[in-house]
């Protein structure tokens, strides 16, 4: 039974993928490796979630020890990340992300075959057009012809792409307290690339120290927070949906807060992912109180 409105689970959806995009914004202006922002995000998240369930008097929920799979999907959730932003190192942004989204799709289809999740037609036309919708926004610029290196980034960015939909399959079967799944889950992930950023040591100034603890607070804690609240009450066709409100979400902060411009196509790409998502909501919501009636 849902703990809460479908309504509510797809704004949860649509603003996890709105904060998450807010990574960019934080990355331009801190000017430092990926690899250093991400650990900062999922380990600041990790003591956000701490100082938010202290304030909420449930510390008692992390006194406990997760599930296997909450530990596992903090590697996918810092997995998904890394390889992503290894892939960009190799072959082209366009590649890369246009490869990682595939994972909404790809998990729907698992979830059908493996998860009891059925797909009605109408789900997967929407997922479809979404996708559509992403492609226009990055004017259709995929290069699949190329060197060794780009053949690399494009196998590392399909390893991102499995990591993002073990988060998102993983997440709709875990049945720890949705506090105690998301403090773990960004406690792991943050904790696994630790090392790396050891290793690689920098000194922060103070306006980059500001900008890390709001790249955790807004795009780690809120984010995942919200991703996994609504990954509880929602099927992965509906959260594989909104998800890519992510990228459109991208694509308007260039354009509102670095004045990259659009294009009439990429226009067109948003204007069909925001068309896909209200669909999906407003078709989801019927649904619902349809078969509680």
């Amino acid at each position: 039974m849902r703990s809460q409105p479908h309504y509510l689970s797809a704004l949860f959806a649509i603003a996890s993928a709105i904060l998450m995009a807010t990574i960019g914004v934080f990355s331009r202006h801190l000017g430092l490796d990926a690899i250093t922002i991400t650990c900062f995000r999922l380990l600041g998240g990790a003591f956000f979630m701490l100082i938010f369930l202290m304030l909420q008097g449930k510390t008692s929920l992390i006194a406990v020890k997760p599930e296997t799979p909450v530990i596992v999907n903090g590697f996918f959730l810092s997995g998904f990340i890394v390889f992503y932003i290894q892939a960009m190192n190799y072959t082209t942004m366009a590649n890369a992300i246009m490869l990682v989204y595939f994972a909404p799709l790809f998990s729907a289809v698992i979830a059908h075959f493996f998860m009891g999740e059925r797909l009605r037609l109408f789900s997967v036309l929407l997922i479809c057009l979404a996708i559509i919708g992403f492609a226009m926004m990055l004017e259709f610029k995929l290069d699949l012809y190329g060197d060794k290196e780009r053949t690399v980034g494009m196998a590392l960015a399909l390893v991102a792409m499995l990591c993002y939909s073990g988060f998102i399959l993983i997440n709709r079967k875990i049945t720890d307290h949705v506090f105690t799944s998301t403090f773990y889950q960004l406690l792991v992930g943050g904790v696994v690339i630790t090392p790396v950023v050891f290793i690689n040591y920098t000194s922060f100034s103070a306006w980059q120290m500001k900008l890390l603890i709001g790249a955790a607070f807004f795009p780690g804690f809120l984010a995942i927070l919200l991703a996994v609240l609504a990954l509880r009450n929602l099927n992965t066709a509906s959260f594989g949906t909104l998800a890519y409100f992510e990228p459109l979400a991208v694509v308007l902060f260039g354009w509102l807060l670095f004045a990259e411009k659009l294009s009439l196509l990429q226009i067109c790409g948003c204007g069909v992912i925001l068309t896909c998502g209200i669909i999906k909501v407003m078709a989801d919501t019927k649904y619902e109180k349809a078969h509680s009636a």
